[in-house]
């Protein structure tokens, strides 16, 4: 019988002219095409895993990259489980550095334009309920000194955090934003009379989003107090602060909202993006134009933007089945 290929995960020696085009392709990603940090780490570790594959199988070069390897590097994922999502993004991965790299003459023709990777399952975000997201901001501040065995009354510091954990979760699900666009505002972001934020999203496009009276409040309340306490001479212009004045980052944003949407006890929506998927199905589900939240989301496809109407038919057929006698 047969052995299924291995695919082993042990580092390999990285031939230089596989090396120089994997470092020439994530600073062109960087420099002209103006990709996230999170981005270019997908890519490197993409690559890398083709690398990983190829080279023990007698690849040096670039050019030894052909599509029979391709397709049997993808099937050997496949068959070690790993996820449709992940496949179909390496695949894509290698796509656009085949591209490139055919751009740059590296290579005398692609073989990745023939490489089909498995289709996207279509999952439907979890969604918060309209009771859920009132609990959600309805919630004391939890606040750092809470698992100590005697109640200590809280210093400046502490209550100030618990302001900016607040803002996080307003501002998050007010102007549906990404976290890496909140942790990247600064203070000259905001408009607080026409209540809107500029935001920089992916591939450096400037939007602008409004957001409503809850989120004002929260700023102002940030601003005016809580902020220039964690202020020093380290914070610049950065709206949001970690708890040493520094520009807070977005692991630190995603662990504040996956606490308190854990703190909920009855969802399994975590995350930052549980926040956004919320505000645009909420959004549709009250009359809003399809493409007006495009706009605010920051998709460059309506395609991205449908999905939202698919989970408000969705919660429309559940309610349906809930309540109607004939059901």
């Amino acid at each position: 019988m047969p052995q299924k290929p291995e695919h082993t995960s042990e580092p390999v020696a990285i031939p230089a002219a596989l090396k120089n085009a994997h470092d020439d392709f994530l600073r062109h990603m960087q420099l002209e095409r103006s990709r996230s940090e999170h981005t270019l780490r997908a890519y490197s570790s993409d690559i890398t895993n083709l690398y990983t594959y190829a080279i023990p199988r007698g690849t040096q070069t670039l050019q030894g990259i052909d599509l029979p390897l391709l397709r049997t590097w993808l099937m050997t994922l496949q068959e070690s489980g790993l996820a449709r999502t992940t496949l179909s993004r390496r695949a894509a991965s290698i796509r656009s550095f085949l591209a490139w790299a055919l751009r740059e003459q590296l290579i005398t023709a692609n073989p990745a334009i023939r490489l089909q990777s498995p289709k996207r399952e279509q999952r439907l975000p979890h969604v918060l309920q309209a009771n859920q997201i009132q609990r959600l901001f309805d919630a004391p501040p939890t606040l750092p000194n809470t698992k100590g065995t005697e109640p200590k009354e809280p210093t400046p510091t502490e209550l100030a955090l618990a302001d900016r954990n607040k803002l996080i979760l307003e501002l998050l699900y007010a102007t549906a934003i990404r976290v890496g666009e909140l942790v990247s505002l600064d203070t000259d972001s905001l408009d607080l009379d026409r209540r809107t934020l500029r935001v920089i999203g992916k591939g450096d496009k400037e939007r602008t989003v409004p957001f409503g009276q809850p989120a004002l409040n929260a700023l102002d309340n940030w601003l005016r107090r809580s902020r220039t306490i964690l202020r020093n001479k380290d914070s610049g212009n950065a709206l949001l602060l970690g708890q040493r004045g520094k520009r807070l980052d977005a692991r630190q944003a995603r662990q504040v909202v996956s606490q308190a949407l854990a703190d909920l006890g009855d969802t399994a929506a975590r995350g930052p993006h549980a926040l956004r998927h919320s505000a645009a199905t909420h959004l549709l589900d009250r009359g809003a134009d399809l493409r007006a939240v495009q706009e605010i989301l920051g998709h460059s496809s309506l395609a991205t933007t449908q999905l939202y109407t698919h989970v408000s038919v969705e919660r429309l057929k559940e309610s349906y089945q809930r309540a109607h006698p004939r059901a």
